[in-house]
C-alpha cells in the first residue's frame, strides 16, 4: 500500500519562517516536521511513499532523496501551482493502485494512531477531539461513520477536528474530477469526500490522541517541548565542566566549554560550540554548525542552523531562522509587562510568554532590544540599539 504525503504548500500562518521554506520543513527536536511524520509511518509499516512537493521543493527532495536513509521508497511530484490537497491528490493517480493513505505533512502523528487507521478494509480517516475548533476542519459523526466535513467555521459543529490522515481507494478519484473550485479557490480533498459520503458510501473514522495542530510559530514551540519530553540522554559530542540535570542530546563533534549550565531537555546538533559559562533553560534546542557563546541564556527556544548567539544575548520562548547572528547585547523580551495573554494580530496565542519570531539571515546590532511577539522576516538588519515592536517586512533596515 502506498502513502501520499501532500508537501507542497507554504504555510502562509507561519510566515516569517515559511519565506524560505516549506512548512513541513520546519524543525522539531530538531528534525523537519514531516520527518516525524515519515518516521511514524515506517514504524506503522509503511515503505512506500509518494510525496507531492511545490514550494521551495528543492529542500525537500535533497533533505529526504530517495529515502533510502529511513528504510523506505520514496518518489515525488511537483505540484507547480497549489490548487488544493485534491488537486494535489489527482496528482498522484498513476502511483496509486487500490487501497492507499494520505498525509497532510505538517503535523506528527504516532505509528499507533496510523495503525489505527491502516487496519480498516474501507474508506476511513482520523479524528481528534479538540478544546478549540475554531480555526480547523471538524466532523461530525453519527454511529461510528462520518456524515458531514467542515471547513474552519466560526462556530464549528464538533469538536472532532479532520487529523488529516485518510485510509482510501482509487474509488474516490470520479469524485475529485467533478469537484470545482471553493471558496477560497482551491479543490479541497473534503469537498471530495463530502460528495463520496452523499453519494451513500460509508467513511469510517478513527478517533486518535497523537496529531499536533500546527497552524501558528508559537505553535512550534509547544509541540517541540512535548517531543523534548519523550528523549532520552545521548550524547556524542565532548564537555568540559559543565553542570548538566535533565535530558541532554549533544551531536557529534560539537564541543560544550567549561562554565556551561544545562538544565534539560535540550537539544544540541552538529558542529556547534557552547559556551563557556552560559545558560541554557528547559525547551531549548539548537540546530547543526551554531554557537552560543560567554554569558547568553537560551531557554525553551528553536535555534536553526548556522545560527550564532556570541555573548550577553537573552533569547527566551522564541523560534530563531538559520544564519542569523545576534550583536552583543541583543536582548528578546518574553513577558509583557502587564503579564496578560499575548496576542498576535487578534489571534491568542494561549500563553503569557512569547518573544520573536525571526526568519533566516537576520543580524542585529549590540544592544539591539527585541519586544515580545515581534515578527522579524528574514534578510532584516536591526542597528546597534535598536528597539523593535510588531512586524519587520524582510530585507528591512531598522536603526
Amino acid at each position: 500500500m502506498k502513502t501520499v504525503i501532500i508537501a507542497a504548500g507554504e504555510g502562509v500562518r507561519m510566515r516569517p519562517l515559511t519565506y524560505t521554506r516549506s512548512k513541513v520543513m520546519l524543525p522539531l527536536a530538531n528534525k523537519p516536521i514531516m520527518e516525524h511524520l515519515l518516521v511514524g509511518a515506517e514504524k506503522a509499516g509503511l515503505k512506500d511513499f509518494v510525496f507531492v512537493v511545490g514550494y521551495f521543493e528543492k529542500k525537500i527532495r535533497e533533505y529526504f532523496g530517495d529515502g533510502q536513509r529511513w528504510g523506505v521508497k520514496i518518489e515525488y511530484v511537483t505540484q507547480k501551482k497549489q490548487l488544493g490537497t485534491a488537486h494535489a491528490l489527482k496528482m498522484t493517480k498513476d502511483f496509486l493502485t487500490e487501497r492507499f493513505l494520505l498525509l497532510n505533512g505538517d503535523g506528527p502523528i504516532s505509528a499507533e494512531d496510523i495503525q489505527k487507521v491502516i487496519r480498516h478494509q474501507r474508506p476511513c480517516m482520523a479524528l481528534q477531539a479538540v478544546s478549540n475548533a475554531q480555526d480547523l476542519g471538524v466532523a461530525e459523526v453519527t454511529d461510528g461513520k462520518v456524515k458531514h466535513l467542515h471547513e474552519k467555521l466560526d462556530k464549528p459543529p464538533s469538536n472532532l477536528a479532520n487529523a488529516g490522515l485518510y485510509l482510501l481507494n482509487t474509488s474516490v478519484f470520479p469524485f475529485i474530477e467533478k469537484l470545482e473550485p471553493s471558496t477560497r479557490g482551491e479543490y479541497e480533498i473534503t469537498s471530495a469526500l463530502q460528495a463520496f459520503i452523499d453519494q451513500g458510501n460509508d467513511m469510517a473514522c478513527e478517533e486518535i490522541t497523537s496529531w499536533q495542530n500546527l497552524s501558528y510559530p508559537w505553535d512550534l514551540l509547544k509541540v517541540n517541548r512535548m517531543l523534548l519530553d519523550r528523549l532520552s540522554e545521548e550524547v556524542q559530542g565532548k564537555m568540559e565542566q559543565v553542570h548538566v540535570s535533565g535530558v541532554l542530546r549533544l551531536g557529534k563533534n560539537s564541543f560544550i566549554k567549561s562554565g556551561v549550565y544545562i538544565e534539560g531537555p535540550v537539544v544540541i546538533g552538529e558542529n556547534c560550540t557552547i559556551g563557556p559559562n552560559c545558560y541554557l533553560r528547559p525547551g531549548t534546542v539548537i540546530g547543526n554548525n551554531c554557537h552560543v557563546g560567554s554569558f547568553a541564556e537560551v531557554k525553551n527556544s528553536i535555534i536553526m542552523d548556522n545560527t550564532r548567539i556570541p555573548h550577553l544575548n537573552y533569547i527566551g520562548d522564541s523560534v530563531i531562522g538559520e544564519g542569523c547572528n545576534f550583536g552583543a547585547g541583543t536582548k528578546i523580551a518574553n513577558l509583557r509587562l502587564d503579564e496578560k495573554e499575548i496576542i498576535v494580530k487578534d489571534v491568542p496565542t494561549g500563553s503569557r510568554k512569547l518573544g520573536a519570531i525571526i526568519g533566516d539571515n537576520v543580524k542585529t546590532g549590540i544592544n539591539a532590544s527585541i519586544n515580545p511577539a515581534s515578527f522579524i522576516g528574514n534578510d532584516a538588519f536591526v542597528g546597534p540599539g535598536a528597539l523593535v515592536s510588531g512586524e519587520v517586512l524582510p530585507f528591512s533596515r531598522i536603526y
